[in-house]
């Protein structure tokens, strides 16, 4: 098993060697708008994910999903003499979903801070359903005492000892 770190390298020099074989020896105008995103490689460098995101519409993604799977032979290929290791790991392209995923969530922050500005205009007018000072203050200690028995304070005496049983 190959360590994390050379997995890692591996995975970030087989998305520069992809990228640069898209742009130079693959011909294909399906190809014209792609990006590689990321690359990912198992632990055992036998197989390489290849993360890639398309400038377009649906139909632009299917064509250039096509034109992927039908370029990937040329493209191990060129992975294999640039990269020195003794299995040339197959490819496999996955759409990136998160760019989409990024923008959806620009979409919700949005709405939610479109709510939250309704909330704010309509509360600016609101009156309070209570009192208008619901909190007790220092004037209202003669409302403490229930049945018109005076309630004494604890001491300092009193929470050192504890409850009392009796």
């Amino acid at each position: 098993m190959a360590d994390t770190a050379r997995a890692r390298r591996l995975a970030k020099r087989i998305a520069q060697i992809v990228a640069s074989g898209l742009e130079y020896e693959v011909k294909d105008p399906r190809l014209a708008l792609v990006t590689i995103t990321d690359a990912r490689v198992t632990p055992d460098l036998r197989d390489a994910t290849v993360y890639y995101t398309v400038f377009g519409d649906d139909a632009d993604y299917a064509s250039t999903a096509a034109a992927l799977a039908s370029a990937t032979g040329v493209l191990r290929s060129r992975v294999g003499q640039q990269t020195g290791v003794r299995f040339t790991p197959t490819l496999t392209f996955i759409a990136d979903t998160v760019p989409d995923n990024a923008r959806r969530m620009e979409e919700l922050l949005a709405k939610a801070k479109e709510a939250d500005e309704e909330v704010a205009r309509l509360a600016s007018g609101a009156m309070p359903a209570g009192d208008a000072d619901p909190y007790r203050t220092s004037t209202d200690d003669d409302d403490l005492a229930t049945d018109g028995a005076e309630v004494e304070p604890f001491s300092d005496a009193d929470v050192r000892r504890g409850p009392q049983s009796g």
